[in-house]
């Protein structure tokens, strides 16, 4: 049985690393290709209420990757469904697939590295610069 990802628990994780390794899904995209059914997806994503609530999962992540305050995103932001999509989701129209505690903000990279199991697309903390770091010797 799979494991049924929520924001309330990805919340007891502090760091990106560690928010990482609850999400990763090891390298498996999903069972199935979307193939000719495509479509369903693609209008899933154009709808108003997939707009208002991706809206408001923004918000409440303030714009954060992985909602990790320091990580803003200054790109591209998307939401991600923390427990993969089915076609059968979206043709019995499955409302957990618009329920915020079932979506977190990533950046493309992360959402790659969450998919791909690549740990090395996730971003760096930031380490300010001080003087004299830059010497040869």
């Amino acid at each position: 049985m799979t494991q049924i990802r929520q924001y309330s628990e990805l919340q007891q994780f502090s760091t990106i690393e560690a928010r990482f390794e609850y999400l990763k899904l090891n390298g498996t995209v999903g069972k199935q290709s979307w193939g000719w059914d495509r479509y369903f997806n693609q209008r899933f994503y154009r709808s108003s209420e997939w707009k208002w609530v991706r809206n408001q999962v923004i918000i409440r992540d303030e714009g954060c990757d992985l909602g990790v305050p320091g990580f803003e995103i200054h790109d591209k932001i998307l939401v991600h469904h923390m427990n993969p999509i089915w076609i059968e989701d979206l043709k019995t129209g499955n409302l957990d697939i618009l329920d915020p505690k079932f979506l977190i903000v990533t950046s493309e990279r992360t959402h790659k590295a969450i998919h791909y199991g690549d740990k090395n697309l996730l971003p760096q903390v930031h380490i300010p610069r001080q003087p004299g770091d830059t010497k040869l010797w």
